[in-house]
């Protein structure tokens, strides 16, 4: 097949995905699947050799990150179940001051969706948003923008986050902590656009919770949680797995090629699988009680929520063996390369497949998917390149978030604002927080490569 039908090809599968995930809410898993049979078939790959491409794409992306995605959700569930995401929360709130409350929002968001969706993030947290609110009468609007896109900013640039650990995977990058180190300075900037914005909206509109009346303490999240972890056992089930990593990301920059014992047990408790391990084992200390509750049930619950993730995320591998065996790489790349779009096309990808169907995670999945044979031709296939290409998905992944996207209205139900209100505040405040971003790495890009 010539190149042009190939990436014609390419085109309706990617339109296959949006239209059948958005319009007719098939379950990404199925809308993968059947895109990565279809242009195997219809690309000319040898029928023999159709069903091992997929399938040793669905299994390479389990082996690589499967039981990293799956640690990870179980210690949000944990920081979620008892209380430490609060515990964090007042926290920056001590050290910020409570008379910065939207920049405490921010920054509480930011830190709290590095290992907590951010879906999740908002709703438990807006007691402590609510609370504050009525203390210290700023705007409702700030308050939950500063919140929502602090939130944003880490969940699609930060692992252990799954929808960027996923495209870690796809695009094969091995060093993840220069994943996690890039993507907490890139995510930082992303969370002050956003912050910025939500003192802008603050001013000139207006939701129900505006009206609320002044409180003097947060006695209703004390009821909630009425025996909160302490700051540091809290933190630490994120700070030690992310330490660990990028200790060891960093050991292998500066001492490539040397045989050390020590070292070699530093990169053994540096990989993100132990990492995250001893990171739960952390997260254990915080559980009020082991019973069946704690032990099977959260952990139950946390196992069954990566089950969507994890499929998606190897279905999404299967794809991308199947556009590397295809040859559709090879010729779009090339094509790409005299166009010198460079790091600007996996944004415009994951972009359209975000606004289009809403789920970052998915959009994080399939873009990487796809630009994953595209990164020789488009300049971006040495390791930096690879990370820099997994912020710019990131950067798609959060442009924008509308009435498709749950988080939308969750913020908007949360916030108690009507849909116009929403669209105006949450909505734009996440366009801009996505074209900051891919700025940002554009920059980077022109510097460091």
């Amino acid at each position: 097949m010539s190149g042009f039908w190939l990436v014609i090809l390419l085109v309706a599968g990617i339109l296959f995905i949006v239209i059948s995930t958005a319009k007719y809410k098939l379950h990404p898993f199925l809308a993968l699947l059947l895109t990565a049979y279809a242009i195997a078939l219809c690309a000319g790959l040898p029928i023999a050799d159709t069903v091992k491409t997929i399938t040793s794409g669905f299994g390479g992306i389990l082996a690589y990150i499967g039981i990293v995605i799956v640690l990870g959700t179980i210690i949000g569930t944990i920081l979620e179940k008892t209380g430490a995401a609060i515990t964090m929360a007042d926290f920056v709130l001590r050290k910020v001051g409570r008379k910065r409350p939207v920049l405490a929002m921010s920054i509480i968001g930011y830190i709290v969706s590095i290992p907590v969706f951010c879906d999740s993030g908002f709703v438990i947290l807006s007691s402590l948003k609510k609370s504050l609110i009525q203390q210290t009468g700023k705007s409702a609007v700030a308050m939950s923008v500063a919140l929502s896109t602090g939130l944003y900013a880490t969940h699609t640039l930060v692992p252990p986050t799954p929808g960027p650990i996923a495209a870690a995977g796809n695009l094969h990058v091995d060093n993840l902590g220069l994943v996690i180190l890039l993507g907490l300075m890139v995510a930082l900037v992303a969370a002050l656009a956003g912050y910025l914005y939500a003192e802008w909206a603050g001013k000139r509109y207006r939701c129900a919770q505006d009206d609320l009346p002044r409180l003097s303490d947060d006695h209703e999240i004390k009821a909630l949680y009425p025996k909160l972890p302490s700051t540091l056992n809290a933190f630490l089930p994120i700070i030690v797995p992310i330490a660990l990593i990028a200790l060891a990301s960093l050991l292998k920059l500066l001492f490539s090629g040397v045989d050390n014992l020590l070292l070699k047990y530093v990169y053994f408790f540096g990989e993100p699988v132990t990492a995250l391990l001893i990171g739960l084992f952390f997260a254990a200390r915080l559980l009020p009680e082991w019973s069946k509750t704690t032990l099977n049930d959260w952990i139950g619950q946390a196992v069954k929520d990566s089950g969507s993730i994890l499929i998606i995320t190897a279905a999404g591998g299967a794809l991308g063996g199947v556009l590397k065996a295809s040859g559709i790489g090879d010729y779009l790349g090339t094509m790409l390369q005299s166009m010198s779009l460079g790091i600007l096309v996996p944004f415009v990808i994951a972009a359209a497949l975000k606004t289009a169907q809403g789920s970052s995670t998915t959009a994080l999945v399939v873009t990487s998917t796809i630009i994953y044979p595209l990164l020789p031709a488009l300049g971006l296939d040495s390791t930096l390149g690879s990370v820099l290409a997994i912020m710019a998905i990131g950067a798609g992944a959060m442009t924008v978030s509308h009435a498709n996207d749950s988080f939308f209205w969750v913020v908007a139900e949360f916030s108690e604002m009507d849909v116009a209100t929403a669209y105006k505040s949450q909505t734009v405040a996440t366009l801009v927080q996505g074209i900051v971003t891919i700025t940002v790495v554009a920059l980077l890009a022109w510097i460091l490569l």
